[in-house]
């Protein structure tokens, strides 16, 4: 198994902007060194307290940084953007990375984002999937373009000249292209599905049940054998909140207490996930009231914290519900305590992971 890290990021929105970009920089360069294998960052446009507006730039800021962790959109969101402005980004970036790059894609899921960008009424779903077609068209098919669409029409045919270069847009480093990853959110997600078919993997998020977890491998097992593909666990990532310490007071403390990182990212994302109306995301059974689910019911059966030995049983017990995944992704929390956040990341690479691994 893998070890992998996602960053929303999700910071108090009093914080200074400039220190806690320098901080979400400072985490992945320090998972590189510890032997990370990945690294996906998000981006949103209009959330002062998840403020990286563009996961490419921030991505491009570590080139130079870091030496062997692969580093992912997670997500560029695409119906925000002009499908040919994130071919052309998208390849730069993939040439400087050197192939150290993956390319993570959703409809994003911000709907102040929709808003400003005008998409609040639109099909985003379909906005998504037209998106990626116009991309994968213009690094698969020669110059000019004459590509139509609902929402976009890509062209260079009137302003081609082939040989100063005129009309082309750039190639990506990977052949054909990086590897698609996709976040999948929903129980029984039949995105998965559709995802799957075309050979894409999935990241199944860190704020849902294990439960529902488990539900995303038959989709995606049905969604491969549709395509033509092998479903294999290990291009299956699964992300989880976690925190480690050296004792078992201290974890309990950092990770499930109000003063602690968990608990204030679990209460902003049931904020916005049970505002717009997906309060059984956290619930274990969906027959379960709503006023039941309750911060310390979440923090009690999302977030795996303890001592080395601990945290390596209780992810053994979530593998026993979820099934074999190929790389668990460590989700990125604020740093109130950077020496216990670093300590964590460092438990996790060196005590944990070789302990689950063997």
């Amino acid at each position: 198994m893998k070890l992998s890290m996602f960053t929303m990021p999700l910071h108090p929105p009093s914080r200074d902007y400039h220190e806690v970009l320098e901080e979400d920089r400072e985490a992945i360069i320090y998972a590189d060194t510890l032997g990370f294998s990945e690294a996906f960052i998000g981006e949103h446009i209009t959330d002062r307290a998840e403020p990286i507006t563009s996961c490419l730039i921030f991505i491009a800021s570590l080139i130079d940084s870091t030496n062997q962790i692969k580093l992912g959109s997670g997500t560029v969101n695409l119906p925000n953007a002009h499908p040919a402005t994130i071919a052309a980004q998208v390849a730069m970036i993939d040439n400087m990375l050197e192939g150290r790059f993956l390319f993570g894609i959703s409809p994003g899921g911000l709907l102040s984002d929709a808003e400003i960008f005008e998409n609040l009424e639109n099909d985003r779903t379909e906005m998504f999937v037209e998106s990626i077609n116009h991309i994968l068209d213009i690094w698969s098919k020669p110059a000019p373009y004459n590509l139509e669409g609902k929402y976009w029409n890509i062209t260079t045919e009137k302003n081609f000249v082939e040989e100063t270069g005129q009309g082309i847009i750039v190639s990506p480093f990977q052949d054909p292209h990086p590897p698609i990853v996709v976040t999948v959110v929903a129980p029984f997600s039949k995105g998965i599905v559709s995802a799957a078919e075309r050979g894409w993997e999935p990241i199944s998020a860190n704020f849902l049940q294990p439960n529902w977890v488990a539900s995303h491998w038959p989709m995606y097992q049905k969604g491969c054998e549709q395509g033509g593909y092998e479903a294999d666990p290990k291009n299956w990532r699964v992300a989880k909140s976690i925190f480690v310490a050296d004792d078992e007071k201290t974890a309990q403390e950092y990770g499930k207490g109000e003063d602690g990182p968990y608990n204030f990212y679990f209460k902003q994302i049931m904020k916005k996930l049970i505002g717009n109306g997906r309060p059984d995301l956290f619930k274990h059974d969906r027959d379960m009231p709503d006023s039941d689910v309750t911060l310390d019911y979440v923090l009690d059966s999302m977030v795996i914290c303890g001592t080395s030995e601990s945290v390596v049983e209780q992810i053994e017990a979530f593998k026993d519900i979820t099934g074999e995944f190929g790389t668990l992704v460590y989700a990125a929390h604020d740093w109130v305590n950077p020496e216990l956040s670093k300590r964590s990341m460092e438990l996790m690479a060196n005590e944990v992971m070789p302990r689950l691994n063997k």
